[in-house]
């Protein structure tokens, strides 16, 4: 979700210049030496080059430590590096420097998730909306934070939501499947499966069938070996995840656990491999107990 299709990374047109000015003179300064390698730092990751952009966001926050976007470019990058840790850790920082930096919410949200802290993610994503309630609709994240906090009627409200502005999306689709399933029952799931047409992704077709209760695990992953070349452990990276997620929806851990880990061993760089991850590690937390 959100990787191909409508998402918050298509719709935050926020600028954090405008967030961090907010109540000063909207005049121009000449712009500092902070400012010019927060500038340099955010065009080197933009186009690539993270060793470069880290450099130059290090030498941005040492020249001014008080800058809460130097904060934010940095974070960024240690996102994109799947530094969890230190990319909350500039986000809180940011944050203590401009509580009302909207996105910040949002980005620490997603980090705050794909370490298994369902909760805080939770948190921040609630702030975001509080902050920018027109972004509801877009906020699929929050509705996979949901299902993993046992919020299964606020997710399935998150999905419906998210439904008016994507949709197109099988994937939508599936999760707001496995909250109803959580809540009434997996004949009360099919029955307000939410109707999906024109997803072209391999084999979201097979996967909305299974969900469906027409298909077979099988014809999903029939349908991902099929797609050959680049498309090909994509496709089956979300026939892994969706058919686990089937499987623990309909009752049965040790099928869904099995394909659940098969996504989660996938080199998946995107929202829903994180997904996989997290579920994977919950499920390891799970039988530790």
């Amino acid at each position: 979700m959100g990787v191909r299709r409508v998402g918050l990374g298509a719709v935050l047109s926020i600028a954090f210049s405008t967030l961090s000015i907010q109540g000063r003179a909207a005049t121009a300064p000449v712009p500092s030496e902070g400012d010019v390698l927060i500038n340099k730092a955010q065009a080197a990751y933009n186009r690539g080059d993270a060793p470069v952009a880290l450099e130059l966001a290090n030498k941005a926050i040492a020249a001014a430590p008080s800058n809460p976007q130097a904060y934010w470019v940095r974070g960024r990058i240690y996102s994109a590096q799947a530094d969890h840790t230190r990319a909350i850790a500039d986000f809180d920082k940011a944050l203590q420097l401009e509580p009302r930096g909207a996105e910040l919410y949002h980005l620490r949200g997603c980090e705050r998730f794909k370490t298994s802290d369902v909760t805080g993610s939770l948190q921040d994503f609630d702030k975001f909306l509080q902050l920018v309630p027109s972004q509801a609709p877009y906020h699929w994240q929050r509705g996979i934070s949901c299902y993993y906090a046992g919020r299964f009627e606020e997710g399935r409200k998150q999905f419906e939501l998210h439904q008016a502005v994507n949709p197109a999306d099988v994937e939508n689709a599936g999760w707001h499947f496995l909250c109803v399933a959580k809540l009434q029952g997996v004949e009360k799931a099919r029955a307000s499966l939410i109707q999906i047409k024109g997803d072209k992704r391999i084999p979201m077709v097979e996967i909305y069938e299974l969900f469906a209760g027409r298909g077979k695990p099988e014809q999903v992953f029939d349908a991902a070996k099929a797609a050959g070349g680049s498309k090909s452990s994509d496709a089956l990276f979300y026939a892994n995840l969706y058919v686990g997620l089937f499987y623990e929806a309909t009752g049965n851990e040790q099928r869904a656990a099995q394909y659940i880990n098969n996504a989660a061993s996938f080199e998946a760089p995107h929202y829903m491999g994180d997904v996989a991850r997290v579920h994977a590690d919950l499920l390891k937390k799970r039988k530790a107990k």
